[in-house]
């Protein structure tokens, strides 16, 4: 299973929190000391809680559910875009799209409506459109790709969210929270962890501490998938059997 180490976390910068005079009451469980106004986060718990989401993130992938990852700030975004990819997992990094979960229903239309364009376009239908017609339809078609092209294969909800910023992404938490979607959060020392199932108190601005994080997050999800193919393997020859039999 995968984990980490408080080297590495120490060394990706984790440890750094928010100015003092920023914090969230609540994280003061999270907190080993405050360093020239600046608080210092507890590498000792965020290791352990780091380990205890990988292993709860790798159980849902193992049994074939999806997790969605969430992350608007620049800093993430790439970083959370290539990790969600490399394990096809579905991310938002452009605006989170209001009641995307609460909604979804709307959100699915909206995907749909991106491969009914496609197709469209392919058959023929639209090339006796004007060009300015063509280049709204184009426009359109790239909009939707750009907001929802990363959740496309999202065809039901999410078991889990995966949430870089937590204060930032609220909207996404809230909606989460009102569906009981377990909430997974890189929460830092500026936020309220209280609406977050499993917590990961760490720094929150710095890419490197972001990339740390989900290096361990994602090789857990990928040895589940990778676990459920295995015993999707097995359980092929038996099933065989099974019918031989019958």
């Amino acid at each position: 299973m995968s984990r980490t180490s408080f080297e590495t976390l120490l060394e990706a910068g984790c440890h750094f929190g928010h100015l003092k005079r920023k914090w969230n009451p609540a994280m003061a469980p999270y907190i080993f000391k405050d360093m020239n106004g600046i608080h210092i986060i507890d590498l000792h718990k965020t290791v352990g809680m780091v380990n205890t989401a990988a292993e709860a993130l790798k159980n849902i992938a193992k049994s074939g559910k999806k997790v969605l990852f969430v992350a608007t700030k620049k800093q993430a975004k790439d970083v959370v875009a290539n990790k969600a990819q490399s394990i096809n997992m579905p991310y938002v990094i452009e605006r989170w799209p209001g009641g995307m979960l609460t909604n979804f229903p709307t959100i699915r239309k909206a995907v749909k409506k991106m491969g009914t364009i496609d197709k469209l376009i392919e058959d023929g239908t639209y090339s006796n459109l004007s060009k300015r017609e063509l280049l709204q339809v184009t426009r359109q078609r790239a909009k939707l790709e750009k907001n929802l092209g990363s959740i496309s294969d999202l065809t039901r909800l999410p078991s889990a969210l995966f949430v870089v910023d937590v204060m930032k992404e609220h909207i996404a938490v809230a909606e989460a929270n009102r569906l009981g979607i377990p909430v997974f959060g890189i929460v830092d020392t500026n936020s309220n962890p209280d609406n977050i199932d499993f917590v990961i108190p760490a720094n929150d601005d710095a890419s490197s501490s972001v990339e740390a994080i989900l290096n361990v997050v994602c090789a857990a999800i990928n040895e589940g998938l990778e676990e459920r193919k295995a015993e999707k393997a097995d359980e092929a020859p038996a099933k065989k059997e099974e019918k031989a039999e019958a």
